[in-house]
């Protein structure tokens, strides 16, 4: 029984031994999202903490687009992120450590899924379907990366449950999910996630 017991527990020990090291990763550093933020694909500099994704925008420039006849367009939204690094080692109050230049984190892709409040989360029916994409950039060893992606893809409003919007007052309220994957530069991969609120609707022009 007492072996059975440590076998057990031994058992447990490498498991959660297992979990931290999947959780954690084995780089010496990790990434912080300092701010995450969206912007309309129409006012791509007009940035935000939340975002009212319009389905559908009419144009009244460049021609033909006028006022009496505006075009009717699709944009992508856009999302910024400033990213930096941290050790997880600080050292001690004597002797402060400090990240160096193979510490730095170079990202590489990202993925975007949305999720809902309430539950209702079937990719085409209740939300858009999920997306990844490549990027490039480089986290310094002090400083911050700014980096920008595309939060919601002008395809995406062509499908399920997008398209049905434009001619409904209906909003879908969702919550995306953004993570953001690399390594430093001694190949440790590290990858971080952000969430920012995305709210879908024919917002009117």
């Amino acid at each position: 029984m007492i072996r059975q017991a440590l076998a057990v527990a031994a058992l447990v020990a490498a498991t959660t031994s297992c979990g931290d090291v999947i959780r954690q990763g084995r780089s010496p550093v990790y990434l912080v999202i300092s701010t995450l933020q969206a912007a309309q694909g129409n006012h791509v500099s007009q940035f935000g903490n939340g975002l009212s994704s319009d389905v559908l925008t009419l144009v009244t420039s460049p021609a033909p687009c006028t006022d009496t006849q505006p075009c009717q367009v699709v944009f992508g939204d856009v999302g910024q992120a400033v990213l930096r690094i941290s050790l997880k080692d600080i050292g001690t109050t004597a002797i402060v450590a400090a990240p160096t230049a193979n510490n730095e984190v170079t990202i590489t892709q990202y993925h975007v899924s949305y999720r809902r409040a309430d539950g209702r989360n079937t990719p085409g029916v209740d939300v858009p379907y999920a997306f990844s994409g490549a990027m490039a950039g480089t986290v310094p060893a002090t400083g911050t990366l700014t980096l920008g992606f595309t939060l919601v893809r002008n395809i995406a409003k062509q499908e399920s449950p997008l398209v049905q919007l434009i001619n409904s007052p209906n909003i879908i309220s969702t919550i995306a999910d953004v993570t953001f994957y690399g390594h430093d530069q001694v190949g440790n991969q590290v990858n971080i996630t952000g969430s920012i609120d995305v709210a879908f609707g024919n917002f009117g022009d």
